[in-house]
């Protein structure tokens, strides 16, 4: 089967894999394929560097069923096709998480990707993968970057490539530079089987809150998306003030401006 990618995504999946060396030789790289636009996407395009770069890897794909829906497994049928058609081995895999979710009152959408990415490390391992691929787009990026700033004051995001020292496992998301829109453009284009969110919040959750204020305040400012995505880089930090300090150090200065006596 002869894979062709448009050259804005083609060229953009190559920038993130050159930039970040995503990709080595001898690798075994599995997919994490929910079934959704941006995983089929993911698996496509990393069959397509296979077929087309002179790096000699691996894939396989494997997609989770977290028990939200009882016809899961039927309506992912298209997948073991679509999977076959780019030879690329796939399984499905059954973690009850629905009853864990259940039976927790920890936020349900920590606890779905812990379990997720708990299971897929495991079957990387059984099945001697040495790095995992995940479907996260520049949307992604931007938008958990903005929700850590706006929930937890902290500046933070997903690194494109992160090692995973307590299971020898790179995480590699090779979609970084792609928006959102041109995944859809394409994936409508191509007619991939979509597999509908099994997720019982799907699009009523804290990050579709934040897509839709940056949506929102996009109006009033048109930049910025993008310059949320230029504040990702550890170079784009300006002047901040400094760290707190300890109460011990507080102290100790308190009592240099109190005590005329007091000696640091």
């Amino acid at each position: 089967m002869n894979l062709i990618l448009p050259k804005e995504i083609f060229s953009k999946v190559m920038r993130a894999v050159v930039e970040f060396d995503m990709i080595q030789d001898g690798d075994k790289i599995l997919i994490g394929l929910s079934g959704g636009k941006d995983s089929q996407l993911l698996a496509y395009a990393l069959a397509t560097l296979k077929q087309r770069t002179a790096k000699k890897f691996e894939l396989a794909a494997i997609t989770i069923n977290p028990n939200f829906d009882k016809d899961f497994n039927s309506n992912a049928e298209n997948l073991k096709n679509f999977c076959a058609d780019l030879e690329i081995p796939y399984q499905i895999h059954e973690v009850d998480i629905f009853s864990v979710i259940q039976s927790s009152n920890k936020n349900p959408c920590f606890t779905c990707a812990y379990f997720r990415r708990a299971a897929i490390n495991r079957i990387a391992k059984e099945i001697g993968a040495n790095k995992v691929a995940y479907a996260h787009h520049l949307d992604d990026a931007v938008e958990t970057f903005f929700m850590s700033l706006l929930s937890s004051g902290q500046l933070t995001v997903f690194t494109p490539k992160t090692f995973l020292s307590r299971t020898n496992i790179t995480v590699i998301r090779p979609l970084v530079y792609l928006r959102e829109y041109q995944i859809s453009s394409f994936v409508n284009k191509k007619i991939f089987n979509i597999v509908k969110s099994p997720c019982p919040i799907d699009g009523k959750t804290n990050r579709q809150n934040i897509k839709n204020l940056i949506i929102e305040l996009g109006k009033s400012f048109p930049d910025l998306f993008e310059h949320l995505a230029a504040a990702m880089r550890e170079s784009s930090i300006g002047e901040l003030w400094s760290a707190p300090k300890t109460q011990a150090e507080m102290r100790q200065i308190y009592f240099s401006y109190v005590n005329k006596n007091y000696s640091m």
